[in-house]
């Protein structure tokens, strides 16, 4: 179990609550954020401008360091500084291989309805990632092409 902040309805404070982490599986990635900025978008999901099942975990500009990945990743190891790409790139549909992923057609990198969810609340609630990154969490578990490593060097 880890801490996050959970938002659980539209107008409420987001609430620290422990929750459970799923282990990395196939091209998942578990990073633990190092400084996450809160972004007016997430204000906008609060606030019920826009609309977000919940409950959900905010934030997605994120840097953090990779603690562990799953068998088939390959494009960051553990201890890697990442920073996370909000619903990042497929780098296969033919607008990411064009060199335009903000307009990728193939987004979803979430996990099979008949799996484990990655995020649960104590109670076994399925918890959304918002961006599929979900940074107000001490962890995060994302598909590789939602982070992109930096340079060690970079503060985080």
């Amino acid at each position: 179990m880890v801490s996050a902040a959970v938002m659980h309805a539209v107008g409420r404070r987001m609430e620290m609550e422990d929750i459970a982490v799923a282990t990395p599986k196939g091209r998942e990635v578990l990073v633990r954020p190092v400084a996450a900025g809160l972004c007016h978008s997430d204000l906008l999901f609060l606030d019920g401008h826009w609309p977000h099942p919940v409950p959900t975990i905010l934030g997605h500009e994120v840097a953090g360091v990779v603690e562990a990945i799953g068998p088939e990743v390959t494009s960051v190891v553990v201890g890697d500084h990442v920073l996370g790409c909000a619903g990042g790139g497929c780098h296969e549909c033919r607008y990411c291989v064009m060199g335009r992923p903000i307009i990728c057609t193939n987004r979803n990198h979430d996990r099979s309805p008949d799996d484990e969810q990655r995020l649960r609340l104590a109670d076994g609630t399925p918890v959304h990632q918002y961006g599929q990154l979900s940074a107000f969490a001490e962890l995060m578990l994302v598909h590789e092409h939602a982070v992109v490593k930096i340079r060690e060097d970079m503060p985080l």
